[in-house]
């Protein structure tokens, strides 16, 4: 796996910048571009794809293209929004994508969620992983005998947008604020965000979150984050729950508008409990066996 996506960049171009196209924002030495099409990034297409592939993957596209200052080349695309369900033509033609991407070798960050959009939560989640990434990149060197741990870029604390301590880099932090207050104005029965994370042995890291709106009824989110010839810096398995908090934090603003749909919680402890018989399929075990108990 690679931090960088494209080897020599032999297969990627520059992105343009000019044309009213311009980055939306620059952050870390990097260029943030709004959505572009693969045809816009690779300039040639590589041995080993087929023309059918090739001009079917070129038409997909990316929600944010990051580059480098000095290059503009790519240094990863993102993708944010709902999975394609599986047998479908939007599979395919992303499996294509896929397969195209990596022949070229753009790195690609995937998440999967039903509730988080580009439009509305894109630019603070890339910003997040270009400054996770770049935190990670600054601590990548060999602590020296009887040095303290480095603290990860997710377990830095700080003083919180309500005035509490507490971890700055949580994206939830803003849901779980939000769930305080819905429970003091009587609009949830419970104010804790829960969540886990898992990940998956040649798939995705997944991450659950939920919070008790009603008596014996959840409203819960789950989001996926696949990471390909790429590093976020941090754990993904755990920026998927947090990404999955703020899902819920999402839905939360609109409690008084309209009524989610919500999960009764003996469904949700059922569906915990099958995540549970397959942790022979995760890769790093499954440490929630204690929302498994009634």
């Amino acid at each position: 796996m690679t931090s960088t996506g494209g080897g020599d960049g032999s297969w990627l171009r520059a992105v343009p910048g000019e044309g009213g196209r311009g980055p939306l924002l620059t952050r870390a030495g990097q260029l943030v571009h709004g959505a572009r099409r693969l045809g816009e990034l690779a300039h040639r297409r590589p041995t080993g794809i087929t023309g059918h592939q090739w001009s079917t993957a070129t038409r997909e596209g990316y929600d944010f293209v990051v580059c480098a200052a000095d290059t503009a080349r790519p240094v990863f695309a993102v993708e944010i929004g709902p999975v394609a369900p599986a047998g479908s033509a939007g599979q395919r033609s992303e499996r294509m994508k896929n397969v195209v991407a990596e022949a070229v070798g753009l790195a690609v960050l995937r998440i999967g969620s039903p509730t988080l959009r580009a439009e509305e939560h894109g630019r603070r989640i890339v910003a997040y992983v270009i400054d996770a990434r770049a935190y990670a990149t600054l601590g990548a060197g060999e602590p020296e005998a009887g040095d303290a741990p480095a603290v990860g870029f997710r377990d830095i604390l700080g003083r919180l947008p309500d005035g509490r301590t507490g971890h700055v880099n949580d994206l939830g932090a803003l849901a779980r604020a939000a769930a305080v207050d819905a429970y003091v104005s009587r609009r949830l029965v419970d104010p804790i965000v829960r969540g886990l994370h898992v990940s998956w042995r040649g798939g995705p890291a997944e991450g659950w979150s939920w919070v008790e709106v009603r008596p014996g009824a959840c409203l819960v989110e789950r989001v996926t984050v696949r990471e390909e010839r790429l590093s976020v810096g941090v754990d993904p398995a755990r920026l998927a729950e947090d990404l999955a908090a703020m899902a819920v934090g999402e839905r939360l603003r609109h409690l008084e508008t309209a009524e989610p749909a919500l999960t009764p919680r003996d469904e949700l402890l059922a569906d915990i409990r099958r995540l549970e018989s397959r942790r022979d399929e995760m890769a790093n075990g499954f440490a929630f066996a204690h929302l498994c108990a009634d």
